[in-house]
């Protein structure tokens, strides 16, 4: 794949088509390129070279094509974008958007006779860069995460159908949270705002490239007892695109 870098590339990545199929829709100058079992599609919004790939669904996926998206494009930033269920304490409502400020995993640690606590009772980081041992948490890119809201948070909102943008910390887990017990434990442990299956292994892998990174989610369910008849997925993916595409116009 040599003579495909571009210093100016976005890279995009959600975890299924759907999530990106309005995106996808809306590049222009599309070519697709192929790397194993995965696909990216470059292209231009409002004229600025995007490239975009559905990593598939969960933490290895995620990471396996974060790397691969780095390793043969080097982004000069990545949007991890989607869907995502909102805690109960949130404020969050369907087809509102959360902004990730850190991501948290968490399914790892260990589970002791008081309940479960984070992999820093194990003592072995999950990675050290720049003298700076990362466990569970993994802040996100700052300056970034400053120019949603400088760029998003605006009055009267761009987006009709997103009236609120809200920022907090995002919990990944491998098991979607299904009962209303549950949420309220994960969103009290982590202090968080909702839950997704890979974003915490996204800004894993940036984080050890070196590559900013901002994460942007559409609300598609409270978590609470699983009713997926109160869940509009797509609503949540379309604003969620509809502020990606935004953001890019931005930048």
């Amino acid at each position: 794949m040599t003579g495909l870098k571009d210093k100016r590339l976005i890279g995009l990545l959600s975890a299924v088509p759907f999530e990106g199929s309005f995106i996808l829709k809306n590049l222009k100058k599309v070519s697709a390129k192929v790397s194993g079992d995965l696909t990216f599609y470059k292209g231009k919004i409002y004229n600025k070279p995007v490239i975009y790939l559905a990593s598939g669904i969960g933490k290895t996926n995620a990471s396996h094509s974060t790397t691969i998206l780095i390793k043969n494009f080097s982004p000069k930033i990545i949007v991890n974008f989607g869907v995502g269920g909102a805690y109960p304490s949130s404020g969050l409502k369907t087809g509102d958007i959360a902004v990730a400020e850190k991501e948290i995993y968490g399914d790892e640690g260990v589970c002791l006779k008081d309940g479960f606590h984070t992999s820093e009772v194990i003592g072995i980081p999950f990675l050290v860069k720049d003298r700076k041992r990362y466990f569970n948490e993994f802040t996100l890119d700052k300056k970034l995460f400053k120019n949603i809201f400088k760029y998003l948070k605006i009055t009267p909102c761009p987006l009709p159908l997103a009236p609120k943008i809200k920022s907090g910390s995002f919990v990944t887990v491998s098991t979607s949270t299904g009962t209303l017990k549950r949420a309220r434990e994960l969103e009290k442990r982590f202090n968080a705002i909702c839950e997704n299956m890979e974003g915490a292994a996204v800004v894993h892998i940036c984080t050890l490239y070196g590559i900013p990174m901002v994460e942007i989610r559409g609300i598609s369910n409270i978590v609470e007892d699983r009713d997926t008849n109160k869940w509009d997925v797509k609503l949540a993916a379309e604003n969620c695109q509809k502020v990606v595409r935004e953001f890019i116009r931005r930048l």
